[in-house]
């Protein structure tokens, strides 16, 4: 078996020949995910519809690479605006209601292109 594993989802890709993460060993690492819809492939409407969007499919990430959002150390948000961090807030609340068990996140902003809103990554240590 490969020591490095490519994890793909369903209703998730990049236009370059990348994978949605990469597995070695319980370490996960994503590639930059957007918040578009499944099955259009197209950007969520709203900054809370692509946070919603965006969180599911890391959610989907983590689950195809045998993990659980529970593995989720760190999540980093790019923003097209800074303050739109409040906006990400009630999905992320959602995902990870514990205070005592939530990942750490930074935001920043960036110059995101097209429809694209915020987009993040993030790092998971699976069991």
């Amino acid at each position: 078996m490969a020591r490095r594993r490519s994890i793909y989802v369903e209703g998730f890709g990049h236009k370059n020949p990348i994978p949605a993460a990469c597995r070695i060993g319980n370490l996960l690492e994503s590639g930059s995910i957007q918040g578009t819809d499944p099955a259009t492939g197209r950007y969520g409407a709203t900054l809370e519809e692509q946070a919603v969007l965006m969180f599911a499919h890391v959610k989907r990430i983590v689950e195809a690479a045998g993990g659980s959002l529970e593995d989720v150390i760190k999540v980093t948000v790019w923003l097209r605006e800074r303050n739109a961090r409040q906006a990400i807030n009630p999905e992320w609340l959602r995902l990870f209601p514990d205070p005592a068990s939530r990942p750490a996140r930074h935001a920043i902003q960036a110059d995101l292109d097209g429809e694209k809103l915020l987009e993040c990554s993030f790092v998971a240590v699976l069991d």
